[in-house]
């Protein structure tokens, strides 16, 4: 009899034959390759900034790079998929170049970036919209057979930001993701991660619901993503900005491994890989 494998917690994802170790949390560092994302936008243009940076991030203690071409912060503008691919496809193939044993991640919601993305050497898609804006996205990705992140979004980056409501986040989310779940087992795509969205329809009180009540995420048993790094969840309750939104970003990664966080998704990698050195020693798994 086949046994159904879902559900079974994963500690490997297998991304295009290299397989990725989540038997402890992993860090995902942030590459913008876009000159208007919320923090770091414009400043990874040139091939040599781009080096620099990924080689700096993977020194620092990242396993993934997540490359994205188009900013999806509240009221983003959307672009042609051509000016994206543009953007993502030299950055994918610069890496692969120079970083062969970095695992690649490509932030997108389209399937053409998709599939020729992984074509170009990435191995993992990363789609804030869970399908929604592409229609063609999810069956590409299992046609691709690559670890796929779900993301839960209310609405559009444009207008997520509106007045978000909920009966309850939680129960709603947990809802989303089963019925999502169900859907990408069904076109048979294999490895999937679990993202609740932090900032994406969500308020302030919203937001530190989710963070607070993460555990109970894990009744999936699936990895989980946790992207808070500088987003207005921090700087709007601490009344300062992205810049100085560091510090709250530390003490949040830290509720969010505490809580069961398999990845973090930062732009600050030496930050994150401390709090992970504290958090993994205090459980008795000195990973260094």
């Amino acid at each position: 009899m086949h046994k159904n494998t879902f559900f079974i917690p994963n500690k490997t994802l297998n991304c295009r034959g290299k397989l990725l170790n989540l038997s402890f949390p992993q860090i995902m560092g942030i590459l913008n390759v876009t000159p208007d994302s919320f923090f770091d936008g414009g400043r990874y243009q040139s091939e040599q900034a781009i080096v620099d940076q990924v080689g700096r991030m993977l020194e620092e203690g990242a396993s993934i790079i997540d490359v994205g071409g188009m900013s999806s912060r509240p009221g983003a503008e959307v672009i042609e998929a051509s000016v994206e691919l543009d953007r993502v496809l030299p950055v994918v193939e610069l890496i692969g170049k120079h970083f062969p044993d970095a695992f690649i991640s490509v932030d997108t919601v389209r399937s053409v970036i998709a599939r020729k993305t992984i074509e170009a050497g990435a191995h993992i898609i990363n789609d804030i919209s869970a399908g929604n804006l592409d229609e063609d996205l999810l069956a590409t990705v299992a046609d691709l057979q690559v670890p796929y992140i779900l993301m839960h979004m209310q609405g559009r980056p444009e207008t997520m930001q509106h007045a978000p409501k909920y009966q309850d986040v939680v129960a709603d989310v947990l809802t989303f993701f089963i019925k999502k779940t169900a859907q990408l087992k069904q076109l048979g795509v294999k490895d999937v991660i679990l993202d609740v969205g932090f900032g994406f329809g969500k308020t302030l009180v919203q937001n530190y619901t989710l963070l607070d009540r993460l555990e109970e995420f894990k009744i999936f048993r699936l990895p989980l993503l946790v992207g808070i790094s500088r987003k207005s969840m921090i700087y709007k309750l601490l009344k300062t900005s992205p810049e100085k939104a560091l510090n709250g970003t530390s003490v949040l990664h830290t509720l969010a491994l505490l809580r069961g966080a398999s990845i973090l998704r930062v732009h600050d990698v030496q930050a994150a890989s401390e709090v992970l050195k504290m958090i993994t020693f205090m459980n008795g798994t000195n990973l260094y």
